[in-house]
């Protein structure tokens, strides 16, 4: 078996080798690969993922490269995990939405938008590239935005890809443990970074569908647990993801955007030249405690177990971005959605959910699927027209001036990326 890491110069790939290292039982790996186009990113970042792998007797030989082909030729899994215009552009991407009064963040709002247009042609190359190297092979892709990377690529290759975040695994397992320390089945709808819990059943109960429906001492439990009052849970009809406050607080939370010295863009070149400094120590050969800092906690486990499960077809339970396929009624077929799916070496079959959601629920995700949509095609064509269609469909913008404009700066700062435009 050969896994190729797509982006291996990424401070979160130590998390990867971590979860490779726990199923080298069930994975047994040959060769890994791992590509950057940042030489000394690879270096630095691959000499600590060489020493892990030594380090646990994986047995297995270890390429660095920056050609994809060699990365590619022979994979069984190619992780994707890159970052067109590294972190400077996202830095582009949270601090000149902020100057129009937008929001600021990396994979929602007119910032996702744009690296979104970065991102989709390089992944189609990629995705050419497997068709020749590596036909039969899974792309687990958790480059952001995750869900319109998956729209893209499912539309408009046939490459066998799912997409994946780390983020349902904590933001279903928080609101559970307010309830209950026993096991219990979770609804969990949504689209990428737009998702939301909807029920939490054990033992006949639904703790979650009875504090939205009165249980004032339930829902208390919850009350600013995630981030959002107890009233907004109850008029929603579910506890939303934390990104979520973008939409449901946006003019706060851009206010406080605004007032930061720095952005998270910012915060995280300084945490990933930490990183990169304590990786260079040749005595380190474990996942070092500060990634934590970074926000990759638990890439590891949604990554590495997907993987596992596509191997072994084991059957179980991941929350993957793919076709829903009916599992949320009001969404099409066709539509990338986030939610629970049994996953098998044939790919993931998805969960219908016994709550899919209410009106609001559906509202929103019908109108961003309709914006991610917009968003594919814009990439794609290199079409103004849609480019601004998809900013007035998405509920952070709604504004045909502010769109044009922050798009047109947006589009100067980053038209290095941008060849389709």
């Amino acid at each position: 078996m050969k896994i190729a890491i797509i982006g291996s110069g990424s401070t979160y790939t130590p998390e990867l080798i971590e979860g490779l290292i726990a199923r080298k039982n069930v994975m047994p790996l040959t060769e890994l690969a791992l590509m950057d186009v940042d030489e000394r990113k690879l270096k630095t970042v691959g000499n600590l993922a060489e020493r892990m792998v030594k380090h646990a007797r994986l047995g297995c030989k270890v390429v660095f490269t920056q050609d994809f082909d060699v990365a590619l030729d022979g994979a069984s899994f190619v992780f994707v995990q890159i970052r067109v215009g590294k972190l400077a552009a996202r830095v582009l991407d949270e601090k000149i939405p902020l100057k129009h009064g937008l929001v600021g963040q990396e994979t929602t709002g007119i910032g996702g938008f744009f690296k979104a247009l970065r991102t989709i042609p390089v992944l189609f190359d990629l995705a050419a590239r497997m068709k020749k190297l590596c036909p039969d092979a899974w792309m687990l892709n958790f480059t952001n935005p995750s869900g319109i990377c998956a729209q893209a690529l499912l539309d408009h290759t046939d490459v066998k890809v799912l997409g994946l975040c780390n983020a349902p695994i904590k933001i279903m397992e928080y609101p559970a443990r307010q309830f209950t320390d026993e096991p219990c089945e979770i609804d969990y709808v949504g689209l990428n970074h737009l998702s939301f819990v909807t029920s939490i059943r054990q033992g006949g109960r639904d703790f979650l569908r009875e504090a939205i429906s009165g249980n004032d001492e339930l829902l208390e439990k919850l009350d600013w647990q995630m981030g959002f009052s107890k009233d907004v849970i109850r008029k929603i009809g579910g506890v939303p993801s934390y990104y979520l406050k973008y939409f449901i607080h946006p003019r706060e939370t851009i206010k406080k955007l605004q007032a930061d010295k720095l952005t998270r863009a910012e915060e995280c070149v300084t945490i990933e030249e930490e990183l990169l400094e304590l990786y260079s120590d040749a005595g380190l050969y474990i996942k070092p405690e500060q990634l934590s800092q970074r926000g990759g906690a638990m890439y590891s486990e949604a990554a590495c177990s997907l993987a596992e499960s596509l191997h072994t077809g084991d059957g179980k339970i991941h929350v993957v971005n793919d076709y829903n396929n009916g599992a949320i009624p009001y969404m099409r077929g066709d539509d990338v959605v986030e939610t629970r799916a049994s996953v098998n070496r044939d790919g993931a079959k998805m969960l219908p959910p016994v709550h899919a959601g209410g009106e609001y629920i559906q509202g929103i995700m019908q109108t961003v699927k309709s914006y991610e949509r917009l968003t594919v095609r814009a990439a794609l064509n290199g079409s103004r027209d849609d480019a601004i269609a998809a900013l007035l469909v998405n509920p952070l913008i709604a504004d045909y001036e502010t769109a044009c404009a922050c798009f047109d700066e947006m589009l100067e700062a980053h038209r290095e990326y941008l060849p389709q435009f």
